[in-house]
């Protein structure tokens, strides 16, 4: 028999076999639901992966944002890495799994006017997170700032060639199957597909993760905890924001509202600025509350903070419409939000692996609230209303 036909016929059969095994361990309809959230085995799965907290006092300040934890929490992010997971915000993908847990978000739109959220982990841990989404270039040079080697979880990416090439970037920048997490290089159950969690849904919208899983894949099969695999900490050279233990009442500031598109008022946002809390509450699309699908809580922050950036579009020829590109290395203007009051300030992201900084009319770098920390990065021209 022809070798070139065996090696053939091998390859088609592992497809076929992946395929229906895909099937089987995604919870596709009609196939078995042990696999997805709401059946037997991942019962178990989701009691292991529960949002872990712990009561004592809390004395320890979290690199990423600076909110105070317990030592706990604290032997547990010394043990890994900052983990940045693309979360998509279409109205199918409502309400998301999992933000509520992240130390930082950072919103810019994805296409069409549909805003996306790169959400950054570090100090605390998530049940579930998702929808999971792909990967573009602005949100890469974000997660930059991250130190050395920061995991990137996605599904997929831009990869049309040109500026927007996000999967070409991430080759580009020795990321490829090793901190970055492609789900489609990482089997079940890292990453699975939930038809019961949003039900009635497209595909693209069922995808979802756990921090747990995602820092021990990491660790199992890249050697990437605190140290890569040549011994470095991730943070050797991570210089972290400046923190303020906050005020409440300091400002009079009680509704920040910007859009990201004219005409897309589904994602709109409005926060209400709460002072019992000396934080700010999130709605979007028509002033509905924006909650965390895990906890049905309403989505908060301590500072928000709108960075006022360049849209262009990528020119790159892609079919569904030209890719976007947002200018998010440089500098410019930006709004920044807490405790009650509104400072016009600007940001500087001098190159791709500097973190973004902002700072007041004096040029001082402006001490973040404790706890955490939510970008918007709106075009050039936009209104914020406050």
């Amino acid at each position: 028999m022809d070798k070139r036909f065996v090696i053939v016929a091998g390859v088609l059969m592992y497809l076929i076999t992946a395929y229906f095994s895909f099937d089987f361990f995604a919870g596709r309809p009609g196939g078995t639901t042990s696999s997805i959230i709401g059946g037997k085995d991942n019962l178990d799965v989701q009691k292991a992966d529960a949002d872990i907290d712990f009561e004592g006092p809390l004395t320890e300040g979290c690199p990423i944002n600076g909110e105070k934890l317990t030592k706990e929490h604290k032997a547990r992010w010394e043990k890994r890495r900052p983990l940045g997971i693309m979360i998509e915000n279409h109205v199918e993908a409502r309400n998301q799994s999992g933000l509520s847990r992240s130390d930082v978000v950072y919103e810019l739109v994805a296409e069409g006017g549909i805003t996306r959220f790169l959400a950054i982990y570090h100090c605390k841990d998530a049940r579930l997170v998702g929808p999971v989404r792909s990967a573009r270039v602005y949100f890469i040079a974000m997660l930059q700032g991250y130190g050395e080697f920061p995991l990137y979880a996605h599904v997929g990416g831009a990869n049309t060639p040109g500026p927007a090439d996000a999967l070409g970037l991430i080759n580009k920048l020795g990321w490829g199957t090793y901190n970055d997490l492609n789900q489609f290089a990482i089997p079940f159950p890292t990453f699975y597909r939930d038809y019961e969690r949003l039900p009635g849904v497209a595909t693209e919208h069922t995808m979802y993760t756990t921090t747990s899983k995602l820092w021990q894949f990491a660790a199992d099969k890249r050697e990437l905890t605190n140290e890569d695999d040549d011994g470095k900490e991730w943070d050797k050279d991570f210089e972290p924001w400046k923190f303020q233990d906050g005020k409440a009442n300091k400002g009079t500031t009680t509704t920040i509202a910007y859009d990201f598109w004219k005409g897309k008022s589904s994602h709109s946002v409005v926060w209400k600025y709460d002072p019992t809390t000396n934080g700010y509450l999130r709605s979007h699309g028509d002033q509905k509350a924006h909650s965390d699908k895990n906890t049905n809580k309403q989505l908060s922050s301590k500072n928000v903070i709108v960075m006022f950036v360049k849209e262009s579009p990528a020119n790159d020829g892609y079919e569904g419409g030209s890719h976007l590109l947002y200018g998010v290395t440089g500098k410019g203007e930006a709004l920044v939000f807490h405790n009650g009051e509104a400072i016009d300030a600007t940001w500087r992201k001098p190159d791709e692996e500097d973190q973004v900084r902002f700072y007041d009319d004096s040029g001082d770098e402006i001490e973040l609230v404790r706890g955490h920390v939510w970008v918007s990065a709106i075009p050039i021209g936009n209104n914020v209303d406050y």
